[in-house]
């Protein structure tokens, strides 16, 4: 359905002029679609009358149309909490610095207008990440009338930020290790067992890792005392470190090659603020043949959301159910979150080089076959963005001024999905982004997978299957390259597809 032009056409009554549409429901049973109107003003049965014709012209054959009109009038503290709501889900990094009395409305005969004080640091971020566009298209949304948001600037005494929630009790995974097989000695020191790599994550002493070098190269020093630079890599990670050698063993040190396995003894200790692993001796050896690693424990589900929170959320037309085909029974009976990430990059591999950052995260829960409840953040980034992204995605680094952190991102992702499947479009490639940097805060995002570039594939076999050919064919509209847009649209197609192909498999 196409809610602009449903709309447009609506409001060309009077007592519907500024008229909103709160739901649809849709009755498979009765065949009736029933618009529910908000309207601000009086109105008449024939405003009413009006507004059945007009719905008839958007569902499709074999349903009939009816209308239930409510009149509430927008007030003050309704649009307060509203537009609270609007910053702490799209804005958090401004809502942090948003408090309630910050928020001033003014209500008129068209709409209204809102106003947020804000203090000096958060004035250009206010001003230029269309922070007030889109609040007052939010509030359009749900809200008869026009809205208008204006900024005031004050000084803010910022004081101690108070944190509600208790933290979190520190987690400490134990690390992992494997025995070593086919031990060689060169130095000697006789290791039976090896760290993973993925877990060489804290301050050690006198521990083993071992794996196949990637990369040697003999080096000297000022002094011209020969050492060497290695890398090398295991089932679960990569390390690359130096090791000075001794006189007794060089020979035997430079025998060393790409490909072979090897153990490095030493101390994983903080060097120049960073931690540093510092080979002291070297000897040949390998993981056992057949080797695959033993998965972690996943952390428990936190008890209660830090940064990311989830609010309600539904859609007018709850995918196309006009279609009159019912979902799959397994839809209605288990839970998915569909997501998207915005991403500084491709890279999802360590192994392809250095790992690219998450800086948006986008998700919607759906439980008994409709969308019901949203998650969106933003995230902090170490890197500064390439013109690329920005021009890609419209995310600037000024909007990621004061975003959490992607392991407290991730928290509240691990919780908001719990017990759900995943669901996306091209789903493996934001998969590893959330499995890697999940898996390096203990969280094992390890849930089933659908993939709507799949489905569609195996149900449409359309010419191209982007995301953007799905929402076109399905006549859905949506903002590309924004990742709750993204997720909300894929969630749509994902039961469209369902409810086509009868099934998920």
């Amino acid at each position: 359905m196409r809610s602009k032009e449903y709309l447009e056409e609506i409001r060309m009554t009077p007592g519907l002029k500024r008229a909103v549409l709160r739901k649809l429901e849709v009755s498979q049973g009765t065949g009736t679609v029933t618009f529910h109107l908000v309207t601000d003003v009086s109105y008449s049965p024939e405003d009413v009358e009006y507004a059945r014709g007009v719905s008839k012209k958007y569902v499709p054959s074999g349903f009939s149309a009816d209308v239930r009109v409510l009149k509430s009038v927008p007030d003050e503290a309704g649009i307060r909490r509203a537009v609270a709501q609007i910053l702490k889900n799209r804005f958090p990094g401004i809502a942090a610095f948003v408090d309630p009395e910050d928020i001033a409305v003014e209500i008129d005969e068209g709409g209204g207008r809102f106003f947020i004080s804000v203090g000096e640091l958060e004035r250009e971020r206010m001003t230029g990440d269309g922070v007030l566009d889109t609040v007052s298209a939010e509030l359009a949304r749900s809200f008869c009338g026009s809205w208008f948001g204006e900024v005031r600037f004050i000084e803010k005494d910022r004081g101690e930020i108070v944190h509600e929630a208790p933290p979190e009790a520190e987690y400490v995974a134990a690390p992992r290790f494997f025995p070593i097989d086919g031990y060689e000695p060169i130095d000697g020191a006789k290791p039976s067992n090896a760290i993973y790599l993925a877990d060489l994550v804290k301050e050690m002493t006198g521990v083993t890792v071992c794996g196949v070098v990637s990369y040697v190269e003999e080096r000297a020093t000022k002094t011209g005392k020969p050492y060497f630079s290695l890398s090398i890599a295991d089932a679960t990670g990569q390390l690359r470190c130096s090791y000075f050698s001794k006189k007794a063993t060089v020979e035997k040190v430079r025998s060393v090659k790409q490909g072979d396995s090897i153990c490095l003894t030493g101390d994983n200790e903080i060097f120049n603020g960073a931690l540093s692993f510092r080979a002291k001796q070297i000897d040949f050896g390998h993981a056992p043949e057949g080797f695959v690693p033993e998965e972690r424990p996943s952390r428990p589900v936190p008890a209660q959301y830090r940064v990311a929170f989830p609010a309600p959320v539904s859609d007018l037309v709850q995918g196309t159910l006009f279609t009159g085909k019912p979902l799959p029974k397994e839809v209605v009976d288990q839970d998915f979150v569909v997501f998207d990430l915005e991403t500084t990059g491709l890279n999802n591999s360590p192994t392809m080089g250095t790992m690219d950052h998450i800086i948006e995260l986008g998700a919607v829960k759906i439980h008994g076959g409709q969308i019901v409840e949203k998650l969106s953040t933003f995230v902090a980034c170490p890197v500064r963005l390439s013109e690329e992204i920005i021009g890609i995605t419209g995310i600037t680094d000024d909007m990621l001024v004061g975003a959490p952190a992607v392991g407290d991102v991730l928290a509240d992702f691990y919780k908001f999905s719990a017990g759900c499947a995943l669901v996306g479009h091209n789903v493996q490639f934001d998969y590893k982004f959330i499995r890697y940097y999940g898996e390096k805060e203990g969280f094992l995002f390890d849930q089933k997978q659908y993939d709507t570039m799949v489905m569609s594939q195996r149900t449409l076999r359309l010419s191209h299957n982007r995301l953007n050919d799905l929402v076109d064919y399905f006549g859905f509209t949506f903002r590309h390259h924004r990742a709750f847009d993204d997720a909300f649209a894929t969630a749509k197609v994902f039961l469209e597809l369902a409810r086509i192909s009868g099934k998920l498999s």
